[in-house]
């Protein structure tokens, strides 16, 4: 038999406990434990009323792919919500061929818009190099890939989520702000 309520109650509660589900996950990893237990506990009870539903009408496969289709759409909410939220911080490396007017005005570019650089000489397959550790909250990403390309569009870029920061530029940036909020 044909319910389309119970067909919606099913796919929005499965929607909603993925979507949950996927944002803990990533709140976990990115060391926000308080709110990832409290997500934790809205979590569990939607699951469980969720799958008490599909579980009591195993006879309609279409409440299975309905239950099935709100997992994928959840999992695609979640990680959408959490690219949204930007929560934590990359590092960036980038590379840079040395001994060219780029190379020198790029890390006083990306100074002046508040990112910190560190950069090192090195020696890469075609000679000289120039390496930048840049270190980004991660809602500013786009906005730093960005200005690299801008002033070197032939940069080497690699980036990833650092699990520890402590000391330096950023240290002191992020103790300022948490002293100016209280």
């Amino acid at each position: 038999m044909f319910d389309p309520k119970m067909l919606a109650m099913i796919f929005f509660i499965n929607f909603a406990y993925i979507t949950l589900n996927t944002l803990r996950f990533m709140l976990t990893m990115k060391g926000y434990r308080y709110i990832a237990t409290l997500v934790s506990m809205v979590e569990i009870t939607i699951y469980i009323v969720g799958l008490s539903l599909v579980l009591d009408r195993l006879d309609n496969p279409l409440n299975l792919f309905v239950y099935a289709l709100g997992y994928a759409v959840g999992i695609s909410v979640g990680i959408a919500i959490e690219d949204k939220l930007a929560l934590g911080y990359i590092m960036v490396t980038t590379i840079l061929p040395a001994n060219t007017s780029e190379d020198k005005n790029l890390p006083i570019i990306l100074r002046q818009n508040g990112f910190g650089v560190t950069q090192t000489s090195a020696t890469g397959l075609e000679g000289e190099r120039l390496v930048l550790e840049i270190l980004s909250p991660r809602k500013s990403e786009r906005e730093l890939y960005r200005l690299i390309k801008e002033v070197e569009e032939r940069a080497f870029i690699i980036s990833y989520e650092p699990k520890y920061i402590s000391g330096g530029f950023w240290t002191k940036k992020v103790r300022k702000r948490r002293s100016d909020v209280k």
